[in-house]
């Protein structure tokens, strides 16, 4: 006997609804701080390629710090190291909140989002191997097109006017926040160096110490702001990149309630510090990365050099392929079944959009090419290839808005203006009645 279709989990339906509420406010934050990054990406590009450009360069390479320990950075490397800590942290309490409580949570659920973006991290990086090793490049820069940054993808939809439904926007922050835990692990274990063993076993106890007092339930800023700084100073010092100091401080947060608690801790923080990152640290350092002289043989170098041109083809083509095939072929796998108000065509333009990696792939392309021309080559094939990656998405999601607009709308509807939208109430009366009975078992 054929099972019944309706019996099949269902792939981009209607969010559970504390999963839609919880996406809602983290979409809202995001989306503000990626049109700032847009600016930001903008005045940079603007500003190094005016008369000004030398006011531009000696802003970003001035230094300041505390020599004695190893903190006397140029204003572009605390941006990286230090302000990035901060976004890579809410990375860090965003990816434990889907681990305990979202769409990571049980294997089920976590398999085609896991599955999607583990598929849009190989196929880019393969195809950056296969691109550079038949043109004798640099292999040194295969991570550089993994990245998808979810606040400049957020900034393209707003821009585009598309009212994406909750569904397809939990789907493309659940592939990013994987995305980030692949970039931060590629850059914890491929871009380490010198690293210095007793300052990270202080950075290592400083954590053991952070999960005993969360473990306690101790409170108050004052215990855990100067361990923080503490952990990433260790970190920095130890030769591993500190922002992943910012994702284990994440992960270690406690996410659940205890009873008569409002908000978790990592709640807390992460209502705290969500706009600082997309509003202030991602814009600061899209401004001083993003920053780089661009003429028309630059441009042309962009498309006949191969690491660059496989930094190109990776985002746009193997963000796009890697995401959509993973996907497809995990739906088919778990026999899950597609919401029947979307189609096929709706992953593939979120798949595309994905292909927008900025502030990691600048991230990551900066340590692999530091401080040399292949690197300022690198910067412009990301900005490149993020633009275009924009402009495909946006010709496919822009084809089904007209769809998109209606389901946000019934999404949205709250005519008894009591917090709760109503297709989730007509959704909980529907399951409340009882089930027809079968007249043939009578």
């Amino acid at each position: 006997m054929a099972a019944d279709p309706r019996s099949r989990p269902p792939f981009l339906g209607l969010l559970p609804l504390p999963e839609y509420q919880a996406i809602t406010r983290a979409l809202r934050t995001e989306t503000v701080g990626g049109l700032i990054l847009l600016v930001a990406a903008v005045v940079a590009l603007v500003w190094a390629n005016s008369p000004f450009s030398g006011s531009y360069e000696q802003i970003r390479d001035f230094h300041f710090g505390i020599p004695a320990l190893g903190l006397d950075l140029s204003v572009g490397h605390w941006t990286a190291d230090g302000l990035l800590a901060v976004f890579f942290l809410v990375a860090g309490i965003e990816l434990k909140r889907e681990l305990v409580v979202g769409e990571l949570r049980t294997p089920a659920t976590a398999a085609l989002p896991v599955i999607a973006a583990l598929c849009g991290m190989a196929v880019p990086a393969a195809l950056y191997a296969a691109i550079v090793g038949r043109g004798g490049g640099s292999m040194e820069g295969w991570a550089v097109p993994m990245a998808t940054d979810i606040a400049f993808a957020l900034a393209v939809l707003a821009v585009i006017s598309t009212h994406l439904p909750s569904a397809l926007r939990a789907f493309l922050l659940t592939l990013a926040v994987v995305d980030d835990l692949g970039a931060i692990l590629v850059i914890a274990v491929f871009f380490s160096s010198d690293l210095n063993f007793y300052a990270l076993a202080a950075a290592a106890a400083g954590l053991v110490v952070l999960f005993l007092l969360q473990r306690w339930r101790v409170t108050g800023w004052w215990w855990y702001l100067p361990l923080g700084i503490a952990i990433w100073a260790l970190m920095y010092n130890g030769g591993v990149h500190a922002t992943v100091a910012g994702v284990a401080i994440g992960l270690i947060l406690r996410t659940t309630r205890d009873q008569g608690e409002k908000t978790s801790p990592a709640e807390r923080v992460g209502h705290l510090l969500h706009p600082l990152s997309a509003g202030v640290a991602v814009p600061l350092f899209a401004l001083f990365a993003a920053g780089i002289s661009i003429s028309v043989s630059d441009l042309g170098t962009v498309f006949t050099s191969p690491e660059p041109l496989g930094v190109v083809l990776g985002l746009v083509l193997g963000k796009t392929l890697g995401i959509f095939a993973g996907t497809y072929l995990a739906a088919r796998f778990t026999r899950a079944q597609l919401n029947p108000d979307l189609a096929w065509a709706d992953v593939l333009g979120l798949s595309a959009l994905a292909g927008i990696g900025f502030t990691v792939a600048l991230l990551i392309g900066e340590l692999a090419f530091p401080g040399t021309a292949l690197g300022e080559q690198v910067k412009a094939a990301v900005l490149i290839a993020s633009l275009a990656a924009a402009l495909l998405a946006a010709l496919i999601l822009r084809l089904r808005n007209r769809l998109y607009r209606r389901l946000y709308e019934e999404e949205n509807i709250d005519a008894d203006a009591d917090g709760i939208p109503d297709i989730y109430q007509r959704t909980a009366r529907a399951a409340a009645e009882p089930a027809p009975q079968d007249d043939a078992r009578d």
